[in-house]
């Protein structure tokens, strides 16, 4: 079975509409599994605020966007304190935020690769001469 680790901008997609939207959507495919460090609840409902504060989403979008994110067929296979290690070797390797390293420590660990949106993660991330691999741009599912 094929699988990716969903990152926090790619499950944004899911909840509101925008760019990109479509390809994420493509990830909800029932064969394909699904899995994200525990980060991605947090990242993703402080972006949904975001939203709502710049008035891009209204009071009763926002609240049925964080049911629909509670209710995301995404599986959480261990934890943040099992992974922060990994996520700081990752940091320090990358020069690039922890809080993207918890992602990516997730995929070298189960080895699915990261999805994101976030493209100066996934610059930074294929970069890198071994883990260039590692990472797809939403755009670029299949």
């Amino acid at each position: 079975m094929t699988g990716y680790v969903i990152d926090a901008s790619v499950a944004v997609k899911w909840l509101v509409t925008e760019a990109f939207s479509d390809q994420a959507a493509k990830l909800l495919d029932a064969r394909l599994t699904r899995i994200a460090p525990e980060l991605l609840y947090a990242e993703a409902a402080n972006a949904l605020w975001a939203m709502r504060r710049r008035g891009d989403i209204d009071p009763v979008g926002f609240a049925d966007a964080i049911d629909a994110l509670k209710a995301a067929p995404i599986a959480v296979p261990f934890s943040m304190r099992q992974l922060a290690a990994s996520a700081g070797r990752l940091a320090m390797d990358l020069d690039h935020p922890v809080y993207d390293c918890v992602y990516l420590a997730l995929g070298l660990q189960e080895q699915y690769p990261v999805v994101t949106a976030d493209r100066r993660f996934f610059d930074v991330v294929r970069a890198h001469p071994y883990l260039a691999d590692r990472i797809v741009h939403v755009q670029d599912v299949p």
